[in-house]
């Protein structure tokens, strides 16, 4: 696969591109993105789904400068996809015959059930594990529905329901009852949705709804992808979202401008699938049809799911900010070790553990962009890069952990303004902080592999080496444990 990747996403509402840079073999970042709101599909539905010219020009201008982006960044490989406003279109055949002539450029015009695929395998691979999901992604002209356990995808299904569509035909004529019933009898095709738990949202009326409700219950992380909430909480904000009656009460629920004319179709859409589908919780996707048209190029080899127990987040961050790899595992295996023998005295659950191995594999990171704010910068990469399969409690506790690395424990100020998403024992805190700056002092001569052997009992930690360990002694002894029970001595 080459190295730079666009990917084009023509929707009936916008054309989206993103440009990946791999950066080994399954880890990738996003270069670049850009978003153009054609609205191809304007006044289609009123004209039997035929694309009207204006918006085709609109559309082609914003391919053409995609192109161009493209080229700049030396993009070597160009995906494109179309969905639902040139799938349902009896003249799309003149817009895609103009594209491939003009600007050389192949658009395939997907299926819905093409569509709703893309979408699910996103989820699958770079959400947090999903045990039984139903995902949306609402467009213009179409919505998708996938079943999502676990990376296994089921049940893809495409509905004519989308927020330009229902904008044209019914809410432009004011007529929501007639929307109601459309989009019910349209819901009425879904499959048995028995034993799904959880709602993931795709897609940019999901988004800005979600993006919403985030501002408006002041969410310490300013994180979109992974961004989870009770489904009361959906419930009555899509209530006060519909009741909305101009463009300043839509603005007070933070609403954006270029969102005033659809978001109510879209809400509409959701309301209607809250009253069939028994969900409790909702979790929000910033990947979709883009992502996972990018996925099914990478992993055409291995079946549309990356290798077990890999995560991509994890794997750029070393690739881009760890120059010494081998400082990285042995600070990650040390502090495993270290967990392992002392869990059960600090009566720590085992959940912590994989975080404080991820913790210590990307301390590192920082030192890449200035060696003397290094913890500051690992908490700021990890918190902005951490991305993909974790959910935000995991990464606030991570990024903290390495912010506080080597320093005094977690401060107060911290631990209140993410007590949303940090754990409420602050004991387990502190002694992962520790655990994780006891690593580090140990590791204070840098040694190719670990050069000594651990025992623990009773509190004590014996360090048992074939040298002094000078400078990790005294690296250790400067460190803060609030159980002042445990110790830490050195036998040579």
């Amino acid at each position: 696969m080459a190295k730079r990747v666009a990917v084009i996403d023509i929707g009936s509402n916008s054309v989206r591109m993103v440009i990946y840079e791999k950066t080994s073999r399954y880890a990738f970042h996003l270069l670049h993105e850009e978003k153009s709101k054609v609205r191809i599909s304007q006044n289609a539905y009123k004209h039997n789904g035929e694309l009207q010219e204006v918006p085709m020009q609109r559309t082609f201008n914003a391919l053409q400068d995609f192109l161009s982006i493209a080229s700049s960044f030396k993009v070597r490989k160009i995906l494109c996809v179309a969905t639902s406003a040139l799938r349902d279109a009896p003249n799309k055949h003149l817009f895609l015959q103009r594209v491939r002539r003009e600007l050389k450029l192949n658009i395939k015009v997907i299926s819905g059930e093409k569509e709703a695929h893309f979408g699910a395998i996103a989820c699958a691979n770079l959400l947090p594990r999903q045990e039984a999901a139903l995902s949306i992604d609402i467009g213009g002209g179409s919505t998708e529905f996938a079943f999502i356990y676990g990376n296994s995808i089921t049940s893809e299904i495409s509905l004519k329901l989308g927020t330009v569509r229902l904008k044209e035909l019914y809410f432009d004529r004011d007529d929501i009852e007639g929307a109601i019933n459309y989009i019910d009898s349209e819901l009425d095709k879904l499959p048995d949705t028995k034993g799904l738990t959880s709602l993931v949202g795709i897609g940019g009326t999901f988004r800005a709804i979600s993006n919403a409700i985030l501002k408006e219950t002041l969410y310490p992380l300013n994180k979109l992808h992974a961004f989870e909430y009770d489904r009361d909480t959906f419930k009555n904000y899509l209530k006060r979202l519909l009741k909305a009656k101009n463009t300043k009460e839509l603005q007070a629920l933070f609403i954006k401008s270029n969102r005033y004319d659809v978001i109510k179709p879209g809400a509409l859409i959701l309301q209607r699938v809250l009253k069939k589908v028994a969900i409790s919780g909702i979790i929000t996707s910033g990947v979709g049809v883009r992502e996972g048209v990018y996925l099914a190029d990478l992993l055409r080899t291995s079946k549309e799911k990356f290798p077990a127990n890999y995560n991509t987040s994890v794997r750029y961050i070393l690739d881009s900010y760890v120059n010494d790899k081998a400082f990285s595992n042995n600070l990650a295996l040390l502090s495993k070790k270290l967990f392992k023998l002392t869990a059960d005295y600090f009566k720590l659950s085992n959940e912590y553990a994989p975080l404080l191995t991820i913790a210590a594999k990307l301390y590192p990171a920082g030192s890449s962009v200035h060696f003397y704010s290094q913890n500051k910068h690992s908490y700021y990469i990890i918190q902005s890069a951490l991305e993909y399969g974790f959910k935000h409690h995991d990464i606030m506790l991570i990024s903290t952990l390495v912010k506080y690395a080597k320093k005094k424990l977690p401060s107060e100020a911290h631990m209140q303004l993410y007590a949303k998403l940090l754990p409420n024992n602050r004991d387990s805190i502190d002694v992962l902080s520790y655990l994780l700056s006891l690593a580090i002092a140990l590791l204070s001569h840098r040694p190719r592999d670990l050069d000594f052997e651990m025992k623990f009992e009773d509190g004590e930690l014996k360090i048992i080496s074939k040298r002094k360990l000078y400078i990790a002694q005294s690296a250790v002894e400067k460190l803060e444990c609030k159980d002042k029970r445990f110790h830490v001595t050195f036998k040579v």
